[in-house]
């Protein structure tokens, strides 16, 4: 049973759900956290990381080229951490491409991208809890595995976290029941809306933590609580866009992030887990500000490359393209630029010839064409992602 795995302290929560199992109710916030000298330390270091970060991205002269292919491979490696195996470049085909049927995983990737744009969206008249995250849920469930699941609806029966396989009584962890669920939202809410006293970074673990332990939806809870991160930096000023790809870092080290989430709720572990997000904040600062240099310099090298005299003055906007979206078909640059089919195979060939793009093989489908070195950058020098 659950109460077995947590400590005096924590197994004052645990509660007899009405079939007679232990699940969990996480105690409101704000946590106990002690800040010494070493997480005082690791604040610093992702502030000050972040900050840089934050900084570039305000001074680039398009940010959004660089966002929109950050978005795509946090959406990639969000999905990845729950068992989808669809990479980047299957992703960008897919938009190019706007199958009308159910693709899988790629799909469940695609309604990431379009769930995060809801979130950032300027213009959205949702208000900032509940019920924006309730939406979120049903644009990323809506019509793949997990709309099994209600898009958009709190759930009503009791869910655990295990193995595959492993009934309630194996489970690893067990979240509160229905009957305890609307509380704890409420709770939830409330600190997500006032004002706090924590730093932003530690306020975010703790409301991620808290998300993942209550746990409100029958599928998708880390997809939505990942979500949670990107929308809060954004929406509380801490960046100026979607920069930080706090997937990959937790991708890297899936099996430790369940650990620390988990230690929190059975030995109240807040210094563990608030020390692991601050050091991924940290890293995946330093890193995205590494690519969103490389991929700067790599946008002047192709820009400067196509402008000539005899060249296409549409090309410099091709190459923007591709920043955006490294992937294109003749369609995609003739809706793009307003072109004839003819123009837009002429500047395609040009990039072609330069090097930018590469054309795909695929017999019997619309030619295909990707930018290999920007998709390196955008994953890290790893193509392959």
């Amino acid at each position: 049973m659950f109460r077995d795995r947590c400590d005096a302290g924590q197994a004052a929560y645990v509660v007899r759900t009405l079939d007679g199992f232990d699940a969990f109710v996480p105690p409101p916030l704000p946590p106990p956290i002690t800040f010494d000298a070493d997480l005082v330390g690791r604040l610093s270091e992702a502030d000050r990381s972040l900050g840089q970060l934050a900084g570039v991205g305000r001074a680039l002269p398009s940010p959004h080229l660089f966002t929109r292919a950050l978005v795509r491979r946090e959406a990639v490696l969000s999905s990845r951490i729950e068992g989808t195996r669809a990479t980047l470049s299957d992703l960008l085909l897919f938009e190019l491409e706007h199958p009308d049927g159910p693709d899988g995983d790629v799909r469940e990737v695609a309604n990431y991208v379009t769930a995060t744009d809801y979130l950032l969206d300027p213009q959205r008249s949702v208000p900032l809890g509940s019920w924006l995250l309730r939406e979120a849920h049903r644009v990323l469930l809506t019509g793949v595995r997990g709309d099994r699941a209600v898009p958009g609806q709190f759930r009503e029966d009791q869910n655990w976290i295990g193995s595959s396989g492993d009934g309630i009584a194996e489970a690893s962890y067990v979240p509160p029941p229905p009957e305890r669920l609307r509380e704890c939202l409420d709770a939830f809410e409330r600190r997500l809306q006032l004002p706090s006293t924590l730093p932003p970074l530690v306020e975010i673990a703790c409301l991620h933590y808290q998300f993942e332990a209550i746990h409100p939806f029958r599928d998708g809870n880390g997809r939505v609580g990942r979500l949670l991160v990107t929308l809060l930096l954004v929406e509380w000023g801490l960046l100026p866009g979607p920069m930080l790809d706090f997937s990959a870092y937790v991708e890297r080290r899936r099996q430790e992030y369940y650990a620390r989430l988990l230690a929190v709720s059975t030995h109240g572990d807040w210094t563990g887990w608030v020390s692991f997000f601050l050091d991924a904040v940290a890293a995946q600062a330093k890193d995205v500000l590494r690519r969103a240099e490389a991929l700067q310099e790599l946008r002047d090298h192709y820009r400067s490359s196509v402008t000539g005299a005899r060249s296409s003055s549409l090309l410099p906007r091709l190459v923007d393209m591709l920043f955006e979206t490294p992937a294109l078909t003749i369609r995609s640059v003739q809706n793009a630029l307003g072109i004839t089919h003819r123009a837009a195979t002429v500047n395609i060939e040009k990039l072609m010839s330069e090097g930018v793009v590469v054309e795909l093989s695929a017999a019997g489908r619309r030619r295909r064409f990707v930018a290999q070195q920007i998709l390196r950058v955008v994953n890290g020098e790893d193509a392959s992602e």
